[in-house]
């Protein structure tokens, strides 16, 4: 993988390095699905790997939605797959339903809502807007708008849920074969001192919120888990509400490769790098769980360094469903709002909102991670762990 990174000024690398991602891009758009690896999967995370459970706790009136519109609820969000609003924050799908359908099982349905919910199938906790740090911490920062979204809210729903699942089968037995998705964690706690514009304050909490997702990770282990993808952060420089919110930075603050902003996709990268080395040590102490880091921030970062490899053109940082603000975003006025606007072809686009990716990112996202280009270890090596845990 790090011969795709070895940028040079020479027209001839420069050549061998497109050659290296068009054919790595053939690949990925090959590549079969792994059926029968894992009977279930389990989902945490916010935004990016809810598929909706926060449309149905708002609808039930299990979370307090002061939103005007409810947030990834309204049409044009689920247009180009499902055809109407789930609850998911893109057009389509999220990596954690290609996910689902590379190991041939059902798109994972959401906690809340139940309806779809099987006893021995897949589940997902993920919240959009959830943070890492749990409501305590938060309320002593005055920056919690949402009650009993957090990370530690979404264990303590799994934690309720385990005995369900576990009364006609041996909790092992299921743990062994099925795959945690457990992220990405961080980004919602990053956003409100982002907001800001107070980039000490979110330097300051890495530490914390890197420890607490490995706090959580141990819970997860000391219940049972044997196979745990674990997301990083993605290049938030490269995201078309965060270009929007600091639009005007001083002209050496861009990537002239890419336009994204550098020192935020160098903060991704710090909180990518603590992340990593928390997992090292969980793994040192506990050797028989498959812990694998999904490298999101890399896999995304090739979308925004070669767009027309994968099939991406025109301005690629600037959002589909937008309000013809600086990238088509005014943080004002979100997708779906009367006067926003939507592009015509989600699948030429990278950014579908401001913060979240349209489902042909999220596609070309997945395939990097599931063959194993942007997983450490490896992913694939996942399905025997997966077969001699259930053994």
């Amino acid at each position: 993988m790090a011969c795709i990174y070895l940028l040079t000024k020479t027209s001839s690398t420069n050549a061998l390095l497109v050659a290296v991602v068009v054919a790595v891009a053939v690949a990925l758009s090959s590549s079969p699905p792994v059926v029968g690896c894992y009977t279930s999967i389990f989902g945490f995370g916010d935004s990016l790997t809810d598929t909706g459970n926060y449309m149905a706790s708002c609808l039930k009136g299990v979370v307090q939605c002061d939103d005007e519109f409810l947030k990834c609820g309204i049409p044009p969000y689920g247009k180009t797959f499902f055809h109407r609003p789930t609850g998911r924050c893109s057009d389509g799908r999220l990596i954690i339903d290609f996910i689902a359908e590379h190991y041939g099982l059902p798109l994972v349905p959401p906690y809340t809502g139940g309806e779809n919910v099987k006893l021995g199938g897949s589940v997902n906790f993920a919240v959009v807007g959830a943070p890492a740090l749990d409501d305590t911490f938060r309320d002593e920062q005055g920056t919690l708008t949402r009650k009993d979204i957090s990370m530690k809210a979404q264990l303590d729903r799994f934690k309720d849920f385990l005995p369900s699942i576990c009364k006609t089968s041996n909790c092992e037995e299921i743990f062994g074969r099925s795959l945690i998705v457990f992220g990405p964690f961080g980004g919602d706690d990053y956003s409100s001192a982002m907001s800001k514009k107070d980039i000490k304050e979110a330097q300051l909490l890495q530490p914390r919120i890197v420890n607490a997702i490995a706090s959580a990770i141990e819970e997860l282990i000391e219940l049972g888990a044997a196979n745990i993808m674990v997301p990083g952060m993605m290049p938030d420089g490269c995201l078309s509400v965060t270009l929007t919110l600091f639009y005007g930075s001083n002209e050496n603050a861009y990537d002239p490769t890419t336009g994204c902003l550098s020192w935020l996709n160098e903060f991704a990268q710090n909180h990518n790098k603590l992340l990593q080395n928390e997992l090292n040590r969980i793994r040192d102490r506990h050797p028989n769980v498959f812990i694998t880091y999904a490298d999101y921030y890399n896999a995304a970062l090739q979308l925004f360094r070669f767009p027309a490899t994968y099939g991406f053109h025109g301005r690629t940082l600037d959002a589909c469903c937008g309000s013809e603000g600086p990238y088509n975003v005014d943080n004002s006025i979100d997708c779906g709002y009367p006067s926003s606007n939507v592009c015509a072809d989600p699948s030429s686009y990278i950014d579908w909102d401001g913060p979240h990716f349209t489902e042909a990112a999220n596609r070309w996202i997945a395939k990097g991670l599931l063959n194993g280009l942007y997983t450490n270890p490896n992913i694939t090596a996942s399905c025997d762990s997966a077969t001699v845990n259930s053994l």
